[in-house]
């Protein structure tokens, strides 16, 4: 049964810095896409960034691109987003993602995506 189980939510301050971590268990990832999205209160899940270990192949949303940085271990079957530069407006449960198909696959879209945490809560302050 594959889990995949976030960590490094909190709260921090405005220009702050967060690290989340994903957690995969119950198979590999290595040639699968592997990403986080998040959902602000009353919005939707939206894209934040995505990495494929195979071929180091990244994407991120154009409102993060600048301030976060998406990474792979792949012998831990993990994935970790670095977030900096945080704003208000970043506020949101984050979610790890990771698709169940290999091959040519958009990686900004959730339906790619099979398998979900739970969700971790970012809240920034003002």
């Amino acid at each position: 049964q594959v889990q995949l189980v976030e960590s490094g939510g909190g709260l921090v301050q405005a220009g702050g810095s967060l690290r989340l971590s994903c957690a995969a268990s119950g198979r590999t990832f290595s040639n699968n896409f592997m990403g986080w999205f998040r959902q602000a209160p009353g919005k939707d899940r939206e894209f934040v960034a995505a990495n494929r270990w195979s071929d180091s192949r990244t994407s991120y949303a154009d409102s993060v691109k600048d301030r976060c940085t998406i990474s792979r271990e792949n012998a831990k079957n993990t994935v970790t987003l670095q977030m900096n530069s945080l704003a208000p407006e970043d506020t949101a449960v984050y979610y790890c993602a990771a698709s169940r198909v290999v091959g040519r696959v958009s990686p900004t879209s959730a339906t790619t995506y099979a398998y979900w945490g739970p969700g971790t809560q970012v809240t920034v302050s003002s």
